[in-house]
């Protein structure tokens, strides 16, 4: 009799891998066990069809799961008398990891819209196939001992369905119903008012125009009618929000068609069991107030992924509600009761089961009809990256830069990214970072650290963080300059040797010491050559020209005329604008910055669109929209000199070109397409010296469809392939992985 011992990694913990498995085992007639040995689920069979087995095992897999590895040997039989599930162990690790959480499933959300179903109208109705996973759980092995599922054992009824092999609750560990599950509560204020039905007050409450705070999966949301202008205008004065976009999320697909643009791919993210929100155009038809998202052409959408969600329209006559994390802003997501009740919100709908990682909801974006992340979070995390190039053995963990962080675990040629942490800048959030990464050293078994790489900037909060846990793990600290990170991200996407790129994003840290921001890099993944960049501009004042664009405008343009018509912008008029001259000329608190966002953040304001920002991204994305609506084709001229594009003369052509009378959407496009073809002549003339024929676009500002869409056009009418991210974040999100690839590759 053959007996064979097979070990897997993958996707394997809490998706019904297991009883996945005691199933085909069974229908084989195959004896012996499975069980989990800390993220590696080891199988012994016995019998004569271990080869059947074997072929069919990666083959049929639940709809979550995924092999990533799996090693198969015989073994002596020991002659087990059956096939069971047994305890499990935590003898070895490998390089598995539990999935992410996923969306209701259609039986589950059948089951909770059922008025003869046991589970009907329960709000955390789950299965193997859905239910929340990172959120709930401690450590591996993923059993529900380890998870917040742990404080709710089951009732009679549940641990029949849990210990029946054809059941799809089977060895689900995030199970439970109304008898022994965790309860919603409802709360008027700081008073818990006792009730049937706590999401019926809250759908009640939102329809009177309260905002109502919401305790999901992995954080809560803050939840407003998303038709009532005062509701979304009052929840912007609490939150001290004024102007950035407010995600939605509608009730069905065909709601949402109402009011938004969506192709096929989009159709299928948006619908998927990751539920992420996508960035959609609105229609002819959208009606919502002006304040949901406003001076933009876009909003971002999701559609209910957990069972409140589906509850809460149920009892609703609201098709589209605001969801936005419930923080203020640059701290992390509220996830404890006391907190989410003594929130900015009138009422609360919380629940009694802990958080224990929490995570915000992805965002994506398309161009060029491709997928680009701008969050990576729930529904994707912690699900790894595959290295694409011959990888070292030390174990790494990268930090990322400071804002709009995540961090990197990375063994072998697997990394494994962190939620959305955010602006590190901030004491909360930078908290949340050290607990984030103690919670992914449990969940991947990986605890000691050969090197921790960070970003070059000498006073970021995560660059000090690297040196701490240096000498907390005797590590090496391996400092990756910031764009590079972003090229290799991108790289890895392709699995691309080496590629001209196209960097261009708000700021980073640069090997010489300055601000960059435009660049053009050549990278074979291990270093990098700066071949490239826009013009120098100096930065009067350092950050408050990022803030207040108008001092950057002054300083680009560089001519008192021009800039005389924009007095009003500056706080003190003339006499502001005679300082800033004096600042520039005797060189005091002034920065230098080779950046396109402010670059883009000038045109915005020099054509009247955005004047200060009041949040990351505003001026640029304000100017997009405006070009959106171009009906008349301009052309501005590029200036190259000494591999430099020059980005006072196209600004000083938008001045001219607005004051001339023409059309503000046109001059918008039409500046905006300058410093696209700038950039694209850059790359394809470094192409052309290094003999290159890859060339990528990565950074904040490739977010922007328009450029996007612009660099590309030219690029490949040229010859040139165009590389652009895949499945990863073009802006700071994907920064930890290029940190990891760098420190990893041979």
């Amino acid at each position: 009799m053959k007996a064979l011992k097979i070990l897997t990694q993958g996707i394997v913990q809490g998706v019904g891998f297991r009883p996945y498995v005691y199933r085909l085992a069974k229908e084989l007639n195959l004896k012996g066990y499975v069980r989990n040995l800390g993220n590696i689920v080891e199988i012994i069979i016995e019998g004569e069809n271990t080869t059947e087995f074997s072929e069919r095992l990666p083959n049929e897999l639940p709809p979550i799961a995924k092999i990533d590895k799996m090693e198969s040997e015989e073994i002596e039989a020991e002659n087990y008398s059956d096939f069971e599930i047994i305890e499990s162990g935590d003898t070895q690790s490998g390089v598995s990891v539990i999935p992410p959480d996923i969306a209701i499933c259609d039986k589950c959300l059948a089951e909770i819209r059922n008025p003869k179903d046991r589970r009907y109208k329960y709000a955390f109705n789950a299965c193997t196939d859905c239910g929340p996973r990172f959120t709930v759980i401690e450590s591996v092995p993923y059993d529900r001992v380890r998870t917040s599922m742990d404080e709710f054992p089951l009732c009679p009824d549940c641990m029949v369905e849990y210990r029946q092999p054809l059941d799809r609750r089977y060895h689900g560990e995030a199970i439970c119903c109304s008898d022994c599950g965790p309860q919603m509560s409802f709360y008027d204020g700081l008073e818990k008012i006792e009730c049937e039905n706590p999401i019926r007050k809250g759908a009640k409450a939102l329809e009177k125009g309260k905002i109502l705070a919401i305790k999901g999966i992995g954080g809560t949301h803050l939840v407003v009618d998303a038709y009532n202008d005062e509701a979304i205008k009052e929840l912007r004065k609490r939150l001290n929000r004024p102007n950035q976009a407010f995600a939605v999320m509608c009730r069905d697909l065909e709601s949402l068609k109402k009011y938004a643009q969506l192709s096929a791919k989009e159709i299928e993210t948006i619908t998927s069991n990751k539920r992420p929100i996508v960035i959609l155009k609105k229609t002819d038809a959208y009606k919502f107030p002006e304040s949901l998202s406003p001076g933009l052409h876009n909003i971002g959408v999701m559609l209910p992924y957990s069972p409140m969600h589906y509850l809460l329209f149920d009892e609703s006559s609201i098709d589209t509600f605001v969801m936005t994390s419930a923080n203020i802003p640059g701290e992390p997501m509220m996830i404890d009761n006391d907190e989410i009740i003594n929130g900015v919100n009138d009422y609360s709908l919380v629940h009694n089961r802990r958080i224990l990682n929490r995570c915000d909801d992805s965002v994506i974006r398309f161009r060029n009809d491709e997928l680009s992340f701008i969050r990576r979070s729930r529904g994707y995390t912690p699900e790894p990256y595959t290295i694409n190039y011959d990888v070292n053995e030390l174990d790494v963990l990268a930090l990322g830069p400071e804002l709009d962080v995540t961090f990197s675990i990375a063994r072998g040629d697997k990394v494994y990214p962190s939620q959305h942490i955010g602006n590190t800048n901030k004491p909360k959030t930078l908290m949340f970072l050290r607990k984030a990464i103690e919670n992914m050293e449990r969940i991947t078994k990986i605890n000691e650290f050969d090197v921790i790489a960070c970003d070059m900037h000498p006073h970021f909060f995560t660059t000090r963080l690297a040196h701490e846990l240096a000498e907390k793990y005797d590590a090496e600290v391996l400092p990756v300059q910031h764009h590079h990170s972003h090229s290799v991200a991108l790289a890895n996407d392709h699995g691309i040797d080496e590629m001209i790129v196209i960097a261009a994003d708000g700021v980073g840290y640069g090997s010489d010491g300055t601000s960059w921001g435009g660049e053009i890099l050549y990278t074979n993944i291990s270093s990098f050559e700066r071949m490239g960049h826009l013009q120098p501009q100096l930065m009067p004042g350092g950050d408050m020209a990022t803030r207040y664009p108008a001092r950057m405008l002054a300083s680009i343009l560089n001519d008192d005329d021009l800039i005389s018509n924009y007095a009003d912008y500056f706080k003190y008029g003339e006499v502001e604008l005679k300082n800033i001259k004096r600042q520039i000329d005797a060189g005091i608190n002034v920065g230098v910055s080779t950046s396109t966002g402010r670059v883009l953040d000038s045109m915005a304001v020099a054509l009247e669109i955005c004047h200060e920002r009041t949040y990351e991204g505003e001026c640029s994305m304000k100017l997009e929209s405006s070009a959106y609506y171009s009906t008349n084709e301009l052309e501005i001229p590029t200036i190259i000199e000494d591999n430099q594009l020059n980005t006072t003369e196209i600004l000083r052509e938008v001045v001219r070109l607005y004051q001339s009378g023409e059309k503000k959407s046109d001059v918008a496009a039409a500046g905006q397409m300058a410093v696209a073809k700038g950039l694209s002549e850059l790359a394809m003339n470094a192409a052309d010296k290094r003999n290159v024929n890859g060339i990528g676009a990565t950074g904040g500002v490739f977010y922007n469809e328009a450029i996007s869409e612009t660099v590309k056009d030219i690029i490949e009418s040229n010859g040139y392939d165009f590389i652009q991210h895949l499945n990863t974040c073009a802006g700071d999100g994907s920064v930890s992985l290029g940190q990891s690839i760098v420190a990893k590759k041979v």
